[in-house]
């Protein structure tokens, strides 16, 4: 069954780092353009960023940028979102999900992804 589960989120000082893990089965993430995504209480669902499925390069938003990176270990078959320099408004749910189509390595908007996870919960607090 194709399914992607998020983990690695927590609870993190402002400043401080937070790596989370995509791990996927059913399928392989490598042929994937996979996306992270984030949701606070109230809010929409936002983009934060995504790794390309033809030559992982990556986008992020801008709000993200020099504090974020994405990255793939195809032999786990997993995506990580590493996070640093964490602020307050970094706290929200990140799901990840992959491009509803391989090989395709645009995607337009959030409509393009499928296959989301669950979820995993990042605070950031003093």
């Amino acid at each position: 069954q194709v399914q992607v589960v998020e983990s690695g989120g927590g609870l993190v000082q402002p400043g401080g780092s937070l790596g989370l893990s995509c791990a996927a089965s059913g399928f392989t993430l490598e042929y994937y353009t996979i996306g992270w995504f984030r949701q606070a209480p109230g809010k929409e669902r936002e983009e934060v960023g995504c790794i390309s499925s033809s030559d992982n390069s990556t986008y992020f938003r801008d709000s993200v940028k020099g504090r974020f990176t994405i990255s793939r270990d195809n032999k786990k078959n997993t995506v990580y979102l590493q996070m640093s320099s964490l602020k307050p408004e970094d706290t929200a749910i990140y799901f990840c999900a992959a491009r509803t189509t391989a090989y395709i390595a645009y995607a337009r908007n959030q409509g393009d992804f499928g296959s989301w996870g669950q979820g995993t919960q990042v605070t950031v607090s003093s």
